[in-house]
């Protein structure tokens, strides 16, 4: 059974930082690209960061400069770096395992609310 379980959400004030962790198991985790998405209220979800099988990274422009992805293999883990954090960073963050169509997998999310 594959599992994908994030933490290290919360309530921050803007400028403060979090960082987010998933720990997957029931897939070979070291083959898989690694995605964070977001979902604020009333919004669709979006994609935030990736990291490659071979550790390369991408953000979107939003969040480059401030967030740094980055993965563990050896312990199964992503992690989301989340600095100089914005009202607009408020979201729910899911962590995404994907290889192809058919073994692609997602958390159950974990809150981010940056409010003064």
């Amino acid at each position: 059974q594959v599992q994908l379980l994030e933490s290290g959400g919360g309530l921050v004030q803007p400028g403060e930082s979090l960082r987010l962790s998933c720990v997957a198991s029931g897939i070979i985790f070291s083959t898989y690209w690694i995605h964070w998405y977001r979902q604020a209220p009333g919004k669709q979800r979006e994609w935030v960061a990736a990291v490659t099988d071979g550790g390369d990274t991408n953000y979107r422009p939003s969040v480059e400069g401030r967030f740094t992805i980055s993965r563990d293999n050896a312990k199964n883990t992503v992690f989301l770096q989340m600095n100089s954090l914005k009202p607009e960073d408020t979201a729910v963050y899911y962590c995404n395992a994907y290889l192809n169509s058919q073994y692609n997998y997602w958390g159950q999310g974990t809150q981010v609310t940056v409010s003064s």
